[in-house]
């Protein structure tokens, strides 16, 4: 695993730091995060994105879906009923995990379904009208008329 020193991000930027830690963080991270369960993240439009992960054997009361700290959790906790049952082959995992996905600014959870042993998430990603661009009209100013020109 390569080490990254973020040290030159710190001391050359104001008000990045929120970035340099989820890089800092993805980075440690990435040789601890199991494989399990396998997950998909595809974009669905301009806007909206969707996380799919295999959940096969967990139904709706076994899984958890929270937003906490500008990420989303997916938590799983099988109750146990194998008492009584003998496995000659347990191939089928269903043992409990939690998944964490860090969401970008002005990304929000719209909802989850849970189809064909899918979980789908849906995310929309909305940005405040404070931040979307918009047009500046220039005054210009001719002895006492004042003309208003569109930028």
């Amino acid at each position: 695993m390569r080490n990254f020193d973020l040290t030159p991000l710190y001391r050359a930027s104001v008000g990045f730091d929120r970035m340099a830690d989820l890089m800092d963080r993805t980075l440690t991270a990435e040789a601890a995060q199991p494989g399990y369960p396998p997950y998909n993240i595809e974009k669905t439009g301009d806007d909206a994105y969707r996380i799919s992960i295999a959940v096969a054997g967990f139904s709706e009361d076994d899984l958890s879906v929270e937003v906490r700290d500008g990420a989303v959790i997916v938590t799983a906790r099988k109750a146990d009923e194998d008492e009584g049952r003998t496995f000659l082959h347990r191939g089928i995992a269903t043992r409990a995990f939690e998944r964490k996905f860090t969401l970008a600014d002005h990304v929000r959870v719209e909802g989850a379904s849970l189809t064909d042993g899918m979980l789908h998430i849906e995310l929309v990603r909305e940005v405040p009208e404070a931040l979307k661009p918009r047009r500046i009209t220039i005054d210009r100013k001719d002895g006492e008329t004042v003309q208003k020109l569109d930028a």
